[in-house]
């Protein structure tokens, strides 16, 4: 009665191995659950991507066909002859682009620079393009000219280039369009 019991510790450490073996393939199983559902985001994340990509090459195909790209630069012939305001276009009557010019702007444009006015898509055929230029000439007079400029798209980008110039004695503003090749 009051001797040693060596057969209760036994099964508390049986009892004990027990569990710890449970528990630790419970932890196993964790692991591998965890591994696998790891596994599966990186697969749904690889097929995201993708379809990402596909979508946006299909849009870029369908809604902005290269086939259809047209745009208009500018540059300035007689850099010192004429300080530039403002420019709008219309492509077909319809508003495309309206931009007022900082003096850092006509500075760029001054020493020669060439700026992007407008890129867009632009079906095959005729088409009116409308220029509305307000500048002050060397004479200090404030200028609007309106020029139009038909021309036909074909397949393929179109690449215009508006040039403004004003020239001795008058310099009154004169714009004229180049196509790129």
């Amino acid at each position: 009665m009051f001797g040693k019991k060596s057969t209760p510790k036994r099964r508390v450490s049986a009892w004990s191995a027990l569990l710890t073996g449970i528990v630790s393939l419970g932890a196993v199983s964790q692991w591998a659950f965890a591994a696998a559902v790891d596994q599966d985001i990186e697969q749904l994340r690889a097929q995201v991507s993708e379809h990402s990509a596909q979508v946006f090459a299909l849009e870029q195909k369908l809604l902005h066909p290269a086939d259809t790209r047209m745009a208009v630069f500018l540059t300035l012939g007689s850099r010192e002859a004429l300080d530039l305001d403002s420019i709008e276009l219309f492509v077909d009557g319809q508003p495309v682009v309206s931009h007022l010019y900082s003096d850092r702007e006509r500075g760029s444009l001054e020493a020669g620079g060439i700026q992007q006015l407008f890129v867009g898509n632009l079906s095959n055929g005729e088409h009116e393009l409308k220029a509305v230029v307000t500048a002050r000439s060397a004479k200090d007079h404030f200028v609007r000219r309106e020029t139009i400029h038909r021309f036909l798209k074909r397949p393929g980008t179109l690449r215009l280039q508006m040039s403004l110039e004003a020239q001795a004695p008058s310099y009154e503003p004169r714009v004229s369009f180049v196509e790129w090749k």
